[in-house]
């Protein structure tokens, strides 16, 4: 039992530390997130800290990795074997500017022990263009390299971050573009996107001028965002889905009517890259997806279930045996181009619906308030489960986008059917072996050997990075 608790415990820790960001939800505040998510934290590393620095293989959300990083680097003295190493290799996968963020908080709190120092060292060290993340992240690059005594990567650099008079002028390009820029509208164009937005305002430069000629040095997410501004769609190629979702549920339903091969043709091959080696592998399968009001978000996670909702009626469409595949929405629509988040959440009628083409695979997308009437779905599929399919021919899985702070979890439909949290549609077939877990007919040693197989993973491909970097 103590085992079963312990599981339960770490399970309900990798759902939080999947969907929860800290920020506002639908039906919490941002205050309550951050009190909920530091209790977690503090919670599962005093109990379990082995467990909890292996969370860092696993896909968890950067808000969160960054933050075990910051608890594992603030108590040095409980330390276990292999940390530092996983440490590094997760902050090697995370943004750049997320990474200088947890170097500022180390300073700020000072932890500036030994293990810190080499972190911040090796990963200065590794990065590609030390002029670029000096010229876009400048902040975060002079504070990480006081705090940790790491000299910049090299004469000029030093000089651009500590001593910006000490030159007339860079043999880098990039720093020497930055220092021209001041006066030479020419010069920001060799400068990253987001710095160079800065210039163009200040140079006066026209917005469909400037996006035109910075095309080729922006990333493709600063393509996606700029592509309706720039009246392309060369953004859409290869974008993750979840990305690509959200780009879509921006624009007006008469554009998305419009544009109706375009998008759909660029969700089903997001859908088909994320699939992956799974593609056509799951055989017959239902979807229960949430388009109620609820989806819509918050302020600033704006139609984010949604988007996870979408994305994963596409990718279970990826998954499924070709015209295997129905997708129910909770509103009754047919046309996932065009959802929108309106209405009640009457999950329940739509699970009997989906149980009623007979799928070898069952899965609920939603944040779990079953409210037309309450606690049909779990009832439904208690049922279900206990009597109709007691041999389990049907696999499900609910999987929550949202997590609910003052339960400190993803809200459940109930004990019959698994639930997992999810961020982004894309890592849905790793949720669902996840998912097998929180049944809660599996125990701690089984779990283990999971964490310790995703960290083997995890830190081989770090190391394989790390030589092919280094050649």
């Amino acid at each position: 039992m103590s085992e079963l608790v312990a599981a339960e415990d770490v399970l309900l820790f990798v759902n939080a530390a999947v969907t929860a960001t800290g920020q506002r939800e639908f039906r919490s505040s941002a205050a309550e997130q951050r009190f909920s998510l530091a209790f977690l934290h503090a919670y599962v590393r005093i109990n379990y800290r082995p467990l909890y620095a292996s969370c860092l293989a696993l896909d968890i959300n950067d808000h969160n990795a960054a933050l075990i990083a910051e608890h594992l680097l603030r108590t040095p003295g409980e330390a276990g074997p292999g940390e530092g190493r996983l440490i590094a290799a997760r902050l090697a996968r995370m943004a750049p500017q997320r990474v200088y963020r947890l170097f500022r908080a180390l300073r700020a709190a000072g932890v500036n022990n030994r293990r810190t120092r080499a972190i911040v060292r090796d990963w200065v060290a590794a990065r590609p263009d030390p002029a670029l993340d000096a010229v876009k992240y400048r902040p975060g690059v002079k504070a990480a390299l006081r705090h940790a005594h790491v000299p910049a990567a090299d004469a000029e650099t030093g000089d651009f971050l500590f001593a910006p008079g000490r030159r007339v002028r860079y043999g880098n390009p990039t720093l020497e573009a930055y220092r021209r820029a001041h006066y030479e509208e020419a010069a920001l164009y060799g400068l990253p996107f987001t710095v160079a937005e800065g210039f163009a305002a200040r140079h006066g430069v026209a917005r469909p001028v400037f996006l035109e000629r910075m095309a080729p040095r922006m990333t493709r997410l600063e393509r996606l965002r700029t592509a309706r501004e720039a009246g392309a769609a060369g953004g859409l190629p290869g974008m993750p889905l979840t990305r690509l979702a959200l780009y879509v549920l921006a624009l007006p339903l008469a554009e998305r009517a419009a544009r109706r091969a375009e998008l759909t043709g660029a969700l089903r091959t997001a859908a088909r890259r994320a699939a992956g080696p799974y593609a056509g592998s799951w055989g017959w399968v239902a979807g229960v997806l949430d388009d109620s009001f609820s989806a819509s978000g918050s302020a600033v996670k704006r139609r984010r279930p949604l988007a996870v909702a979408l994305g994963c009626h596409f990718l279970l469409e990826a998954l499924a045996a070709p015209g295997a595949y129905t997708g129910l929405w909770t509103s009754g629509g047919t046309d996932p181009l065009l959802v929108r988040p309106y209405g009640p959440t009457p999950l329940g009628l739509r699970v009997l619906d989906a149980l009623d083409t007979g799928p070898e695979r069952l899965v609920v997308v939603s944040d779990g308030w079953d409210n037309a009437p309450p606690g049909l779905a779990g009832e439904v599929l208690r049922v279900w489960r206990s009597r109709l399919d007691p041999e389990r021919r049907t696999a499900a899985v609910h999987v929550n986008p949202v997590y609910d702070a003052r339960g400190f979890d993803v809200r459940r439909l109930g004990p019959s059917v698994p639930t997992v949290g999810i961020r982004d549609a894309e890592d849905l077939p790793a949720l669902v072996e996840v998912a097998r877990f929180a049944e809660g007919r599996t125990g701690l040693a089984e779990l283990r050997a999971y964490l310790d197989r995703r960290v083997a993973d995890c830190l081989a491909a770090h190391e394989r990075e790390r030589k092919e970097g280094g050649r």
